[in-house]
């Protein structure tokens, strides 16, 4: 008879689940039905407390007719009955709460319960769809002690005129920062082949050489001795931020030293022409984070504690509008100041736009002779300047690159690190023209005059 009360329907296991729970836990008598009007044990007390299941109120007279074989089963199998009866749809966390696990127990004891949670909330552990709740912290504290302070200016650090921040790259004390950051603002000069003061996270003074700066990148090298490694950071790859990752920014903004601000990254090639910026382009990762006055030069941080970037500038009319150069070009311009000395860029006196699909759409649409293309994007020419080596070579505007330096290409930026450091190489370009006309050009880049293309 038993085996027949645990019936799969539901309705007929839920009413007698509730008879089974009233005779057991609020105590059945020999006879065929018992009336109490004495308070409700405390286990029934703590069945009842589902209210919106059971509104029975504990106050209030309950008839229970049960069999005495049933009674006596119940009451010296109280194991089997919580086994059964307590079925995860009626009395578990689970069937509570749609979407969370079933408990063990429908109703675990106080230690258990500290136990499955943790003392604290911060011990508790982290569902597998949530994130740890300090994952920021983490990753801060990875990068964080490798940060320093830099400060530039005549008559020592308390009367420095301009401060920033800066990251150790290397034990040795080799530091990147922004360019800015180190300029002879005393002497108006654009570099600063002097002295700084470097501050670190535990308060420790040096005094730093700037060994290289580009104003154009925006990215100087400053270098500190010291008896015992120093502190260093990873540095990580830009190449493998996404919109929406998670970043921090990590400096001294307004020389506030040990400054933490997170967001997220809101774009990953970000262009300096968007940004109305003259001269040679330049790409950026946008962040939301909070980046002020002395967070220049300071890092963006992944949640590995990598560094992805260097923070160089925000729209000061506009909240979470912050930019960083992003570490993979930070590492090209750094081999170049090892390498040359200086960065190097070629130019050949192009401009050109990446089109997706839908614009070589509309070219075909307005001009039947427009070349076919087999990529989602390509670099288009819509402008040669005159008397430059593009112009010598034979560009033309409308031409769609397909191979630079005989290196199939998808984009500008492709064709900017094709050529590199590239100066005075000729180089192959095979360009597809009006009727899908192939044309291979050969192009000698030369070294860019930062004044007039400044001034473009």
């Amino acid at each position: 008879m038993f085996r027949r009360l645990l019936s799969p329907n539901p309705r007929r296991s839920a009413a007698t689940g509730l008879l089974a729970i009233a005779a057991f836990y609020g105590g059945a008598s020999d006879g065929p039905s018992h009336r109490t009007s004495k308070p409700p044990s405390r286990s029934f007390r703590r069945f009842c407390s589902f209210s919106h299941l059971f509104p029975l109120p504990l106050s209030t007279d309950v008839d229970v007719s049960i069999s005495v074989p049933l009674r006596q089963l119940l009451s010296s199998t109280s194991e089997i009955f919580l086994r059964d009866f307590a079925r995860p749809s009626l009395f578990s966390i689970g069937g509570l709460y749609p979407g969370r696990s079933p408990a063990a127990s429908p109703f675990p004891d106080s230690d258990s319960n500290e136990e499955a949670l943790g003392k604290n909330h911060a011990d508790a552990p982290c569902s597998t769809t949530s994130t740890e709740k300090n994952f920021i912290a983490k990753a801060a504290a990875l990068a964080s002690p490798a940060v320093v302070n830099i400060s530039v200016g005549k008559g020592g650090l308390m009367s420095s005129k301009s401060i920033g921040s800066g990251t150790i790259i290397d034990p040795d004390g080799t530091i990147l920062t922004c360019a800015h950051c180190v300029e002879d603002l005393d002497r108006k000069k654009r570099v600063c082949n002097g002295k700084v003061g470097v501050t670190l996270q535990d308060g420790r003074e040096f005094e730093g050489t700037v060994v290289n700066a580009d104003f154009v990148s925006d990215i100087a090298v400053v270098k500190i001795q010291s008896k015992i490694p120093l502190p260093a950071a990873k540095l990580g790859m830009s190449s493998k931020l996404h919109p929406g990752d998670f970043v921090i920014a990590l400096g001294c903004p307004h020389a506030l030293k040990n400054t933490i601000t997170s967001g997220i990254i809101s774009c990953v090639d970000r262009k300096s022409s968007d940004l109305g910026l003259k001269g040679v382009q330049r790409e950026y990762l946008q962040t939301d984070c909070a980046i002020n006055k002395g967070n220049s030069g300071g890092p963006l941080v992944n949640l590995d504690g990598e560094v992805v970037g260097v923070n160089v500038m925000k729209f000061v009319a506009a909240d979470g509008l912050g930019f960083a150069v992003p570490v993979d070009s930070v590492v090209k311009i750094v081999e170049q100041f090892m390498k040359n000395g200086k960065v190097a860029r070629p130019w050949i006196g192009l401009k050109m736009l990446d089109l997706n699909e839908l614009k070589i759409a509309e070219c075909k649409d307005k001009d039947a002779s427009c070349p076919d293309v087999r990529t989602d994007i390509v670099p288009v020419v819509f402008k040669v300047t005159p008397a430059s080596p593009a112009d010598r070579a034979g560009f033309r505007p409308g031409d769609t690159v397909i191979q630079f330096d005989g290196k199939p290409v998808r984009d500008i930026k492709e064709i900017v690190d094709s050529m590199r450091d590239q100066v005075g190489k000729p180089l192959k370009v095979l360009v597809k023209r009006a009727n899908n006309k192939l044309a291979t050009l050969t192009v000698v880049p030369e070294m860019a005059d930062m004044d007039r293309c400044n001034a473009a």
